[in-house]
């Protein structure tokens, strides 16, 4: 008979399992790496302040990093998602937004990379969301893509996803050229930041431009029509995409607030099922794609 310590934590994973069927897998895979060797530039006396974490979330965050979830080889599909969790720009919603979708997107096959990236609304925060923020996810794409070979991500099949504030953080890198800068002393900062498609979930005003380019990268967008928050900022983005005649597909539950994260935890079907839709949509748009084989992108 197991003790009563051993039954315990094997109820415990039983109910991790069904509730966030791939969060486990994913969790022993990750590998971790700063967004700059020698921390972020102008704060690199910053870069040994420990990060605090607890339960569900992760803030203090003055030396932004890269955490890396590859799917097997043998199921590697080539695509790659950069992936921004939510938190109102004061903490980062780590678990349900970071750690849960990276294990959904490993079990399609795509390689996952969760963005902890620097919270401009923390108390004390010297941090600017067009400056320090728009840096960290410049410099998160374009690290990823010098990573591509050692990670087997086809560069041109990369992209990025965010949650409330982190579809904030998206907006910065998805609509300018995002061109790097060929004399750069920093080989990274030589290549392209731009993603080849976006996923945003109830994703937050401040990632609403004035306006759409045509060649806007194609976006799945999702929120619930009684959120007080994003159902707003969602629809505006949809009117947007379908002016400039950018590909875009977008649903709008009836119900969900705000905050359910990939569903796992509802008690609304329709909320609980909402990964299923970008299941299609990744396959019917990105997946359906044969992946050109993974490599570095040129340097110049």
């Amino acid at each position: 008979m197991l003790p009563k310590s051993s039954k315990n934590f094997l109820l415990a994973a039983c109910v991790l399992l069904v509730c966030c069927p791939f969060t486990l897998k994913a969790q022993q895979q990750s590998m971790s790496i700063p967004l700059w060797p020698k921390g972020a530039p102008g704060y690199e006396n910053r870069r040994d302040i420990p990060e605090q974490a607890k339960d569900y979330w992760v803030k203090n965050i003055h030396n932004p990093s890269l955490v890396v979830f590859l799917p097997p080889k043998e199921k590697a599909t080539g695509a790659g998602v950069v992936i921004c969790p939510g938190g109102g720009h004061s903490l980062l919603v780590y678990t349900a937004e970071g750690l849960d979708p990276a294990a959904f997107l490993n079990h399609l096959g795509i390689a996952a990379i969760v963005l902890k990236y620097r919270l401009f609304r923390e108390p004390e925060s010297p941090y600017h969301y067009q400056k320090e923020v728009r840096e960290d996810i410049l410099r998160a794409m374009r690290l990823v893509r010098s990573h591509a070979g050692e990670w087997n991500i086809d560069t041109a099949r990369l992209g990025v996803m965010g949650f409330s504030a982190g579809g904030e953080v998206a907006a910065l890198v998805a609509y300018a050229p995002g061109t790097g800068d060929p004399v750069a002393a920093d080989p990274v900062d030589r290549l392209p930041a731009r993603p080849n498609f976006q996923i945003l979930i109830y994703p937050g005003p401040l990632g609403v431009p004035d306006s759409i380019p045509a060649n806007a990268p194609p976006a799945f967008l999702l929120a619930a029509n009684d959120d007080p928050c994003c159902a707003v900022p969602t629809l505006s983005l949809l009117e947007k995409y379908r002016h400039s005649g950018a590909p875009v597909e977008a649903h709008i539950l009836s119900q969900g607030g705000h905050g359910f994260n990939m569903g796992y935890r509802s008690k609304i079907n329709a909320v609980k099922n909402w990964p299923a839709l970008l299941t299609d949509w990744l396959k019917d748009n990105i997946l359906s794609t044969p992946a050109a084989p993974g490599k570095p992108e040129e340097k110049p």
